[in-house]
């Protein structure tokens, strides 16, 4: 590896890419157009930070004690997305996808080099964000609310909005897009983008 590394970028020449999506979408929107966009570039940011790689490398952990991995991370957001538009906004009884009370890191610690499981995380994942941008689409305003009751999603156990449920999402999202930088490089060197 060059020891001159820029970390935003997998271009060669550090500039913006004609082929990224995420350098193409809507400028200049409005509250949800923005909210939304920016939502959807950090999903398209994890596609991107996955592209290419097998089972074992989806399933490779960070270091020891942590059972983080690519893997292990499209599993947890699936998670969220289910948790948060599904079952939260949307109302829907909906079971957990990887966790359960005496199993609450499942979605990271059963994450195993299998090419099943990763297709799996990836049709959920990509189930979950579709339900979630229909429900946004969807919605009629960002006032919309619902009751965290049991403050699983940092309202303090009441009301949180439609508005808030997205910049918690995408707060959400920009964490993790930290550890996938960071994993992507482990497995092959690759940095940024």
């Amino acid at each position: 590896m060059s020891t001159t590394r820029r970390a935003d970028m997998f271009t060669e020449d550090g500039q913006p890419s004609d082929d990224d999506p995420r350098e193409h979408g809507p400028r200049l929107g409005d509250e949800r157009g923005t909210l939304v966009e920016s939502l959807r570039k950090q999903r398209l940011t994890l596609e991107l930070k996955c592209a290419g790689l097998d089972a074992a490398a989806m399933a490779l952990r960070a270091v020891e004690p942590s059972t983080m991995s690519l893997l292990g991370l499209v599993r947890h957001l699936a998670e969220m997305e289910r948790a948060t538009f599904r079952r939260l906004m949307a109302g829907e009884d909906a079971p957990r996808l990887y966790t359960s009370p005496t199993n609450r890191d499942g979605d990271f610690d059963d994450a195993v080099a299998d090419p099943a499981m990763v297709a799996q995380a990836w049709d959920a994942w990509r189930t979950e964000v579709a339900f979630a941008e229909k429900f946004v689409a969807d919605a009629p305003n960002l006032d919309v609310t619902a009751i965290d009751a049991l403050n699983q999603h940092g309202s303090g156990g009441g009301a949180m909005s439609l508005r808030e449920i997205l910049l918690g999402m995408i707060e959400e999202y920009a964490r993790h897009m930290g550890h996938v930088d960071l994993l992507r490089e482990r497995i092959d060197g690759r940095v940024g983008q």
